[in-house]
């Protein structure tokens, strides 16, 4: 039976891939005629920017059959702007055949795809193309491709390819050295452990060496391991032209058919059908067994890293660089807009698509101006949309320059955590570690595990300009839970709170992007160079090739630099040539005049706020980040619990609670105008809790699942079926609202689900709102109690203390969930007294008409 090898191919732009791919194609019989990229007729770039363009944008596969091998081939893209499409399929790939361009010998990009290789641990085989070129040499590249990717790397079938083999193994090396012979077990070892690279020679074009290539990954190629259950992982996300979405992965376990069900985090999800692609065509597969590279038809729940019976996928090592504020045509939904940049997320998790629904505004995050202009296209070509871009900005990254404690606390009624954490920096490029100081007997192993949960599963934002923060160790040093009352929900407040305070206390350090640039280019242009290095304020090294070119690198700030190729290009009549590859994120030097242009202010952003919230007389009250460490209730850095605070948070009630608010909204964003507070009224007696009828038209905005979550009966409820608890809800509010005679809006959040338009319905009295995707309750309630504030008196039911606060600023009185709740039941006292009243004397048509009376009566008030 053939081994299965999945078989990709890379290379820096321009160095003969898809030429390679071509002629491995043409060499196994698989096509006939080789195409060729500046005839726009290659077999795997079918896309309409790729054969305009003359480069590969999507990963393609291509299957063959030669000698005793079944190969499926990749053929990635070699522009540095799509890199991130190439990395998505190294997770799949057996080996790999990266091309090196013998004229330009090792290239920059050359080395960021060596270097992700690496990281995902990829037996690679060399292939030196161009060798028909002037000036190629064999000798000298085979050294730079030693001296700058690997020692390991030897020709094929050269003395030192059979002892670099045997010195892989101890056993091996001992018959080889008594018997001069190598097995090719052996060998196959070898590279697959990474221990030896096989370098080979030709010119693709020509079809030189490409059958020696074919002869290597058939003879040494093995297929990676594959388990006995199910195990699979998807790389690839894209559409037919029918629309259907595709699911490709890479069957690593077990076999699927057909009409099986996957369970993926969506739910049960029955495979329609099973593709096998080769190019744009493909046949149906009944069967797929471990190990196969198929494309799925049916699944929605897999995204592309997604793993099942495989372990966590690797975080991506690629990142974009830079964020673009789109430009809709004047008249364009921005909500419709948007279900399109999201399916082009899906198919491109790196595009980043942000949203913000205050400014129904959208952005993109894209690797380069290659990439924005093939986004551009693409958008339009698929889905009409006809889209700009404004000017491009650096995605920056923050850190912090020392150690630091912070602490966060949340305890609204009935929620309790409290999370105490240390931040120490890690040297650039760390990313973000967690360690943990607190014993399992004071904090449950798996409270613990969902801290670090909540760590990972977001990025942070730093406070000098909103940056993700990044080369950071989290290390948890207290935390605290309730037998009764903590929840899930309660650690993911605490933790994001305890790591907001910690950065509001920090020196924090603004990151910036640099790229590695090599300069080649005549020596008459090169005074120009130098000068325009030395003017970004950084240094360089300068050396002369052997064709007499001098070669200048450098260390830049992509924020300098990012435009410099094309300045190359003109200063030297397209004489010039420039590599690039990422250098990492390092200390900006200009700080301080990028966070005063950023504008940014880290105080009111309301959705990472740094404040903690404590529970007094069971209301949950916002205590300030600066104030908020004297009231925790485990001291900063000690392990074990110390008891509550001696200065316990204020007890605050009613019309002084919505003061105190008002108070901390008026410090951080600025006094409210008249219109949008009315003058608190005095607090009603203890035992009142019914607030009298006002005389001016009202409005009652309800945060439903807000409250539900808030009533433990409903909670209840909702933890069995979340349908009936709305139900219950929705028939107690309708009651309630008629009573009252109030205008009702109740409010759901929808806005997670994809593609969802929103949704609005007239129930009896009440009427409810789903809100749209990327559209919460808070911002719709938030905007409505805004714009009714001008005409009516509006209230606002919450149990979101911050959610209070912003409802201050907005022109609403708050109501928490509490009185609501009491309000109703007084309410339904009222109703029950008057039936009682009425009922006196008269019959039951007659009660009705008068109770219809009675509330019409309240109604015209």
């Amino acid at each position: 039976m053939a081994k299965q090898i999945a078989v990709g191919v890379l290379a820096h732009v321009d160095a003969g891939k898809t030429t390679l791919t071509e002629s491995l194609l043409l060499m196994s019989g698989a096509i006939r005629t080789a195409g060729r990229v500046d005839k726009r007729d290659s077999f795997l770039d079918t896309e309409p920017e790729e054969r305009r363009r003359g480069i590969t944008i999507l990963a393609k596969n291509a299957v063959f059959d030669y000698k005793n091998t079944h190969f499926t081939l990749i053929d990635t893209p070699g522009h540095v702007d799509f890199t991130g499409e190439t990395e998505r399929a190294l997770s799949v790939l057996d080996v790999c055949v990266l091309v090196v361009s013998a004229p330009e010998s090792v290239q920059a990009h050359t080395l960021t795809l060596w270097k992700m290789l690496e990281s995902y641990r990829v037996p690679t085989f060399i292939f030196v193309n161009k060798m028909d070129m002037p000036g190629a040499d064999s000798v000298s590249v085979l050294n730079d491709i030693r001296a700058r990717l690997s020692p390991l790397a030897q020709e094929c079938g050269s003395t030192g390819f059979a002892d670099l083999a045997a010195e892989s193994d101890d056993a091996a090396l001992a018959a080889y050295l008594e018997t001069g012979q190598l097995d090719n077990s052996v060998v196959s070892a070898a590279i697959a452990s990474r221990c030896l690279f096989p370098v080979c020679f030709g010119s693709a074009l020509r079809h030189e060496g490409t059958a020696s290539l074919l002869d290597t990954l058939d003879l040494y190629a093995l297929p990676g391991p594959v388990s006995p259950d199910l195990a699979l992982k998807a790389y690839k996300i894209q559409r037919d032209a029918k629309g259907e979405r595709l699911t490709f992965i890479k069957l690593t376990g077990g076999t699927l058919r057909a009409r099986d069900s996957l369970k993926t985090p969506l739910g049960d999800e029955k495979i329609t059908a099973i593709r096998l692609y080769s190019g744009e065509k493909y046949t149906q597969a009944d069967c797929v067994s471990a190990p196969c590279v198929c494309t799925l038809c049916g699944i929605k729940g897999l995204s592309s890293g997604c793993t099942l019976g495989e372990g966590t996928a690797a975080a991506p090592l690629t990142q974009p660089l830079f964020e673009w504020r789109v430009k809709l045509e004047e008249g364009s939904d921005p909500h419709e807009a948007l279900t399109k940049f999201r399916i082009l997320e899906e198919e491109d998790p790196l595009l980043g698509v942000k949203w913000n629904e205050r400014s129904a505004r959208i952005t993109v995050q894209v690797m380069g101006d290659v990439a924005l202009e093939v986004l551009k296209t693409t958008l339009f070509q698929r889905f009409g949309l006809n889209v700009g871009f404004e000017e491009g900005s650096i995605i920056y990254r923050e850190t912090v320059a020392s150690s630091v404690d912070g602490a966060g606390h949340y305890e609204p009624l009935r929620h309790y955590a409290e999370v105490h954490l240390r931040l120490e920096p890690l040297p650039h490029g760390s990313g973000i570690e967690l360690d943990s100081e607190v014993s399992t007997d004071d904090l449950a192993l798996s409270w613990q595990r969902l801290i670090f949960t909540h760590l990972t599963e977001r990025r942070f934002a730093g406070v000098l300009t909103g940056s993700p923060l990044t080369d950071v160790r989290f290390v948890l040093t207290a935390g605290r839970a309730h037998l009764k009352h903590t929840e899930g929900g309660d650690f993911r407040q605490a933790t994001y709170r305890a790591v907001r305070q910690a950065l509001m206390k920090a020196e924090n350090v603004l990151l910036e992007p640099y790229t590695r640039m090599t300069i080649t280019l005549p020596q008459e242009y090169s005074g120009r160079a130098m000068s325009d290095i030395s003017r970004m304020g950084q240094t360089f090294q300068s050396e002369t090739n052997p064709a007499g070119e001098s070669v200048i690198s450098a260390s830049l700030p992509v924020r300098l630099a990012h435009s410099y190729p094309r300045e190359v290009s003109i200063y030297s009549r397209g004489l010039g040539r420039v590599s690039e590859t990422f250098a990492g994120y390092l200390p900006s030097p200009d700080q301080a005049a990028l966070v005063t242009e950023s504008g940014y202010d880290a105080e009111k952003d309301t959705e990472n706020p740094a404040d903690s919230v404590f529970c007094s007389h069971g209301a949950g009250v916002i205590v300030n980040w600066r104030e908020a460490d004297r009231h925790m209730h485990l001291q900063p850095n000690i392990r074990r619990a110390a008891g509550r605070s001696e200065s316990p948070a204020p007890s605050l009630q009613g019309a002084d609670l919505d003061e105190q608010l008002r108070l901390i909204f008026e410090r951080t964003y600025g006094k409210i105008a008249p219109r949008a507070l009315e003058k608190p009224r005095s607090a009603p007696p203890p035992e009142t809790q019914v607030i009298s009828i006002p005389k001016k038209p009202e409005y009652l905005l309800v945060d439903g699942y807000n409250i539900i979550f808030a009533w433990d009966e409903l909670r209840e409820l909702a933890a069995c079926d979340v349908e009936i608890a709305r139900s219950v809800l929705t028939q107690m509010l309708d009651n309630f609202a008629s009573h009252r005679g109030v205008r009702l809006i109740l409010v759901f959040d929808a806005y997670k689900v994809k593609g969802n338009p929103g949704k609005y319905e007239h129930y009896s009295n009440i009427d409810i709102v789903y809100t749209k995707e990327a559209q919460t309750a808070d911002s719709y309630i938030e905007k409505m109690a805004h714009d009714l504030s001008r005409d009516y008196r509006v209230r606002v039911a919450t149990g979101d203390g911050l959610e209070q606060l912003i409802i201050l600023g907005a022109g609403a009185l708050r109501m928490s969930a509490r009185e609501l709740k009491n309000e109703i039941a007084a309410s339904g006292e009222e109703i029950r007294a008057l039936i009682q009243k009425l009922s006196q004397g008269r019959t039951q048509t007659s009660v009705k008409t008068a109770l219809a009376d009675a509330y019409r009566g309240k109604q015209a008030k």
